[in-house]
């Protein structure tokens, strides 16, 4: 539900959030450094950007004949 909601960059941030240590300064200053885009269109572009297929990559995917 959160990931088709209105806000589905917000699951991420969260997760992101409670890996970080708590109550410390260079967590809030890495955090605040964080950006994460709902969609696949953003700012930032890489030089040589490559589509990675995990679903392809995880043998749990691969059905058994």
């Amino acid at each position: 539900k959160i990931l088709n909601g209105r806000f589905p960059e917000r699951a991420l941030e969260l997760a992101v959030k409670r890996m970080m240590p708590k109550e410390s300064p260079l967590a809030r200053k890495q955090f605040s450094k964080l950006h994460v885009y709902g969609g696949a269109d953003h700012p930032h572009e890489a030089q040589k950007p490559d589509a990675v297929d995990f679903k392809a990559m995880n043998r749990k995917n691969i059905k058994a004949a």
